[in-house]
Formats: C-alpha cells, structure tokens, sequence
C-alpha cells in the first residue's frame, strides 16, 4: 500500500486531510460493492444484478485518482482495525447485503459532501452511483429472499420470541424501523378492511401495497421475517415470508395452495381446539388469545392465561401469546408457560419503539 506520511509540497494539510477522507470512502464503497457482486455471482447466480454491481464499482474506479491514493497513510489513520460488535451478527447473506449496501451508501454521501468544493464531478457521480444503489439493494434484497427456503424460514421463526403486529398509525414505517432496530424480528403488516390513513380518508389497495412494500424492504435489512394479515394477494405482490389467517379467513390448505410449500402460514386461535386444527392443518405458528381485553378486538372473549397454559403443554409449533399484553404482564405468562408473544399497542403507541421492544425483550429474556 503505498503511504505518504507528509503532504505534496505545497499542499495544504486540509486538502491532504480531504484527499485520504475520499481515498478511504471510495474504498469503503467499492469494497461494498464487491461484497454485492460476489454474493449476486455466486450465491443468487444473476449475471443482470452482477453486472449492476460491476457497472457501479467500475464506475467508481474511474474516479479513484491517483492523488486520493496517495495521500494514503494507514500507520495514522486512528480508526485502523477499528471493529464493532454488529459485525458478528450478521449471519445471513441477506444481513451481509443489507450491511454491505448501506456501507455503500454511507461512503458515497461522505464523498459528496467533501468532494463538493473541491472535486465536483466527483460529487455528482457519488450523488448518481448512490441513488442507483437504493434500487439495486431492493433488487438484491428480493432476490436474496426468492431463494430463501422455507427451512430458513422456519429455523429463523423458532428463535423469534416478541412478534409484532401492526395498526394503521402515522408513522408507521418509522415505527416500524424503531422495532426493528429494538430487536424485533417477526413483523405482521395488519391493515384491516375500514382501516384509514393519515389524513383520516379509507386506506385504499394502492395504499396498502405502498406500505407493504416499505416494510418489506425493512424488515429484509435487519434480517426478519415479514407477514402480510389476511391478504395472501399482497403477500405474494410483496413477497413477504407468509400470512396470518383468523378463524373466518380463508382455509389454511387453499393458503398453501397459493403460497407454496416455502412460506410460513400463522393462525389466530381461541381455544386448544382451534390450536390441534392448525396443528393439523399443516400451519406454521398458531396466535393464541386474546390473553386480556384488547381494543384491537373489541367484544372478544377474553382467554385468560388458562389458554396460554394449554398450549405451553399441547402445542407441538411456535405459539405466541396475544391480546392487551405489555411489559408489565410478562412475568405471569411466562410463569404459564409462554416464551412467545406479539403485541400491538405495546410498541405501535410507544413514545420509543426501539426502547419498548428492548423492554419487551428483556422481560422475556431474549437479547436484542
């Protein structure tokens, strides 16, 4: 690597300061790039998304002047070998795509910003190469989850403890995202018929549709698993990992038809009855509820936890215990026997999203 401890004669130390600031960002982002290339060469086999990332990286190249690189001096740079704890917990392809993306798009701003004044075309290209680089994380991203198995999906279910269920609020993708960056890894998009939007007016299909796909691309890039409620059509416009049926929805058998063998198919139950049919039924996870009086089911008759204990000692699959539950009920679920549960409100009308499902997170036990 070749270094220069001291500036170019007669070169401003800030300009030797900028220049090892875009040799290192140009780096960053380039090495971003071939991180997406090689997983869509090697693990998705798409030579279109490969020469995308080709096309980006190559393009930044260009730009690599020699003077970026040779205002290089790894020896005091103070941030050399600098790691963070994040790194390990991207296990999945589709969590080292997401990171990977987002390094790169990190790099390209910081690249804009200081090349404004004094290397403007190289600005421009940043600015260019970084908008074109949200749409191929997407790209990536959806194909990445294409060829996600159904195994993959299911091992990933068996470690999600806290599921949470959405309702048609303001800022729902921030919301969203808040959650997710608290730990949550299962998300079900739940926007019933009569639901309305902001301003107050019927959320209309295009809407949800919209939504759905925000959300997807979120829950993609912190690695969890997306559920669409009820509507199997938008599951699959959206290609989300499955749906969630209540007991007047249809058939758990028509769902598998339409989905395929690779999807996660959810159940709401009231009862160990309703519990052994979707055993049955070939289903994935069962809801099991509502544990206590919840708005969001108004006139539902309440399962107490004698329910959740049923299913502790009955249920052979993944069953979350749901309704009016909160941090501050936890520790008597868990004495009946659950190690799973989704909320609503919990988090939907928390104050801090993130801190309320760490809170939620904590009281099972479950790290973020």
């Amino acid at each position: 690597m070749v270094s220069a401890v001291n500036p170019t004669p007669g070169q401003p130390a800030s300009e030797l300061a900028v220049h090892r600031l875009l040799d290192a960002n140009l780096d960053r982002a380039r090495e971003g790039l071939r991180v997406l290339e090689d997983w869509a060469r090697f693990g998705l086999d798409r030579a279109d998304l490969v020469a995308r990332c080709k096309h980006l990286r190559q393009r930044l190249g260009s730009c690599h002047a020699d003077r970026f690189k040779l205002a290089r001096h790894t020896a005091t740079d103070p941030a050399t070998g600098m790691g963070h704890p994040a790194q390990a917990e991207r296990l999945s392809p589709g969590q080292i795509l997401a990171a990977n993306a987002g390094r790169a798009q990190e790099a390209l701003r910081v690249i804009e910003e200081f090349a404004r004044s004094g290397e403007p075309q190289l600005a421009q290209e940043a600015a260019a190469v970084r908008y074109e680089l949200y749409d191929l994380e997407v790209d990536l991203l959806r194909a990445n989850l294409l060829q996600s198995s159904g195994a993959e999906r299911r091992q990933l279910l068996q470690r999600c403890h806290l599921y949470l269920v959405t309702s048609p609020v303001p800022n729902l993708v921030e919301m969203v995202a808040g959650a997710l960056a608290g730990g949550v890894r299962l998300l079900q998009y739940r926007a019933k018929p009569g639901a309305t939007a902001a301003d107050g007016s019927p959320l209309s299909d295009g809407q949800r549709l919209q939504q759905a796909r925000q959300l997807r691309q979120l829950c993609a890039r912190h690695g969890a698993l997306f559920i669409v409620n009820d509507r199997i059509d938008l599951a699959l416009a959206v290609e989300a990992d499955g749906v969630h049926l209540g007991q007047g929805d249809l058939p758990p058998a028509v769902a598998r038809a339409l989905l395929g063998p690779d999807r996660l198919i959810g159940r709401s139950t009231h009862g160990l009855e309703q519990i052994q049919q979707a055993v049955a039924d070939g289903c994935d996870y069962v809801g099991v509820g509502p544990v206590a009086a919840t708005p969001t089911k108004p006139g539902r008759l309440q399962v107490g936890l004698e329910a959740v204990s049923n299913a502790a000692a009955a249920c052979p699959i993944p069953f979350f215990a749901i309704g009016g539950i909160d941090a501050s009920g936890l520790p008597a679920l868990r004495a009946a026997g659950a190690t799973r549960v989704a909320v609503v409100r919990a988090i939907t009308e928390a104050a801090d999203p993130e801190a309320s499902a760490r809170e939620l997170l904590a009281a099972l036990e479950c790290e973020a």
